[in-house]
């Protein structure tokens, strides 16, 4: 296996230029942030401050998130709760660090990448005790920065809200935002010939450890750090394993089973990430930094939105693959602690991570097999995996060959089975029935043979699956309505970089609610309209 290059060294911490004699403020929290991170891994975090704007502005405060970690969003907009939000004066104990990590970007090792733009604020405990990370992204260059301006854009920082909360509302493990925090500054980026309006998101995560974090600590060539690391994620996601006699080895299986669900749930609703660097891939298995992200329109494997993937390395159909490669650079990083672990034999290690590894393809069959089968409505039905498999097939195929949308496919199989069982449009009885009366009265119900219709095709295979008697009310469950449609998308975030919320906010409310049919969003039902390919952008 191979093993990466030795990293620079962490710089000496330093404070950042625009922080001396600021002002203490008034702190929103009752209690300090945590740092668990800054102290037991003082190798990999530079201490650092955020920058100061003069004027700093919420855009968007996500107060729910906020109540579940037990603070007040009122405090939190005042004066005090908006400089605390984007790294201002917290009380004795926080210790704010930019983390030192590798990565490949694209395939290719960089050795030191870190928080060029970020900064980790520390731990917060919600209101039932779990821990959680309090991070920044847009607050200034760090010696990480290499060479950037260290700033993020109103645009990139709303994107992440708004992608962080329609996933979460989709049921998928992922990072949220906390705020998004206009500084008051003007942003050059390259793709835009006038400076834009600057912001800082303020994230959190269940933490930032990433495989990225382990590929510096390895090519340290330390162990002590190695083993510190992988102790902290293990405390942190993975508690049941502390007292076992193979507790890096399970580490390693349990962040391959982690991240086989994650990207079983992405393909499930047509998620493309975009950016699957090792260094944006969590040992939690949550979804994190949603730079040139998108959600398909028309059914496509190859679809790829990054305007930077020039061979399609990250598409839509190449993510399980990419997931798989970036888990095998993460086994390469635990070899020598698996090694402790079987008598110092790195055979053996080897072997074992090997043996863990292989088990990738098992755990994501199994999460797309039983997300696909509930998403057919065939939950409940004993038909085996294979035929739940080739009816899948099939079905794709379909979709590819037609070019058809991808999710709303499947709420228009729902209504078809909902009338070939004698409810129509809205006859069916229950909560799913009152869903499907309310998705007629807003025009956006449509059956799976008329969506063919419209793209020119005729179903083959469709009297086979209406067979299997499908659950319509199971199947809007879990097939959304709402998603953040890429077009809409842009617009919103066009708008409110030219002052004007009102549309991300209707964007934001459509997809934190997506099974549910509402008047009035029947736009975020439907695709965006034909032309030039979507694209976006990493906003740095």
């Amino acid at each position: 296996m191979r093993i990466p290059v030795q990293p620079a060294a962490v710089p000496a911490a330093a404070s950042h230029p625009e922080t001396a004699s600021v002002r203490p403020i008034d702190n929103p929290l009752d209690r300090p942030l945590g740092s668990a991170f800054a102290e037991r891994l003082p190798e990999l975090a530079l201490p650092w401050q955020a920058m100061r704007p003069e004027q700093p502005a919420i855009l968007a405060l996500n107060e729910p998130l906020a109540r579940e970690l037990g603070l007040d969003p009122e405090q939190l907009r005042g004066e005090g709760g908006t400089r605390w939000l984007i790294g201002g004066d917290h009380p004795d104990g926080s210790r704010h660090v930019a983390q030192a990590y590798a990565g490949h970007q694209f395939g290719t090792y960089t050795p030191r990448l870190g928080d060029g733009r970020a900064l980790l604020l520390g731990d917060i405990a919600d209101t039932r005790g779990k821990l959680h990370e309090l991070h920044l992204k847009g607050s200034g260059r760090t010696p990480f920065a290499r060479g950037a301006d260290g700033l993020a854009a109103v645009g990139p920082m709303l994107r992440e809200y708004l992608m962080g909360e329609a996933m979460h509302a989709l049921g998928i493990p992922t990072t949220r935002a906390l705020a998004v925090v206009a500084t008051g500054q003007r942003v050059m980026r390259d793709e835009v010939f006038d400076p834009l309006p600057g912001a800082v998101l303020t994230r959190v995560a269940s933490s930032h450890l990433r495989v990225g974090t382990f590929q510096y600590a390895r090519a340290l060539g330390d162990t002590e750090v190695l083993r510190r690391l992988a102790d902290l994620a293990i405390d942190r996601h993975y508690p049941a394993l502390a007292e076992s006699d193979s507790r890096y080895l399970g580490l390693l299986i349990a962040v391959v089973e982690a991240q086989a669900r994650l990207v079983a749930s992405w393909v499930l609703v047509g998620f493309v990430h975009g950016v699957m660097n090792t260094d944006n891939t969590t040992i939690s298995g949550e979804t994190i930094d949603y730079g040139p992200c998108a959600f398909l329109d028309a059914y496509d494997p190859a679809a790829v939105f990054s305007s930077i993937d020039h061979r399609g390395r990250y598409a839509y159909g190449a993510q399980p693959v990419i997931a798989g490669w970036n888990v095998t650079r993460f086994a390469e990083t635990l070899l020598p602690l698996i090694a402790e672990e079987t008598d110092g034999d790195p055979a053996t290690a080897e072997r074992l991570a090997v043996a863990a590894l292989q088990d990738f393809g098992r755990a994501y069959d199994d999460a797309w097999i039983a997300g696909v089968r509930a998403k057919l409505g065939l939950a409940a039905n004993p038909i085996d995996d294979d035929e739940v498999v080739a009816l899948a097939a099939e079905l794709l195929q379909e979709l590819a060959a037609g070019r058809i949308d991808y999710t709303r496919a499947f709420r228009a199989l729902a209504e078809t089975a909902r009338s070939a069982a004698g409810g129509g449009a809205g006859g069916a009885g229950g909560a799913g029935g009152a869903g499907a009366r309310g998705a007629g009265s807003v025009g956006s119900a449509i059956r799976y043979e008329e969506l063919l219709g419209e793209h020119g095709g005729a179903g083959q295979w469709l009297g086979r699956w209406l067979a299997r008697r499908p659950d319509p009310d199971a199947m809007d469950a879990v097939n959304p309505l709402y998603i953040a449609r890429n077009h809409l998308v842009d617009a919103a975030l066009v708008a409110a970089t030219e002052g004007d919320l009102a549309p991300f906010e209707a964007a934001l409310d459509a997809v934190m609610r997506p099974f549910e049919p509402r008047p009035g969003l029947e736009a975020y039902a439907l695709p965006g309209p034909p032309g030039r390919p979507h694209v976006t952008y990493c906003g740095t």
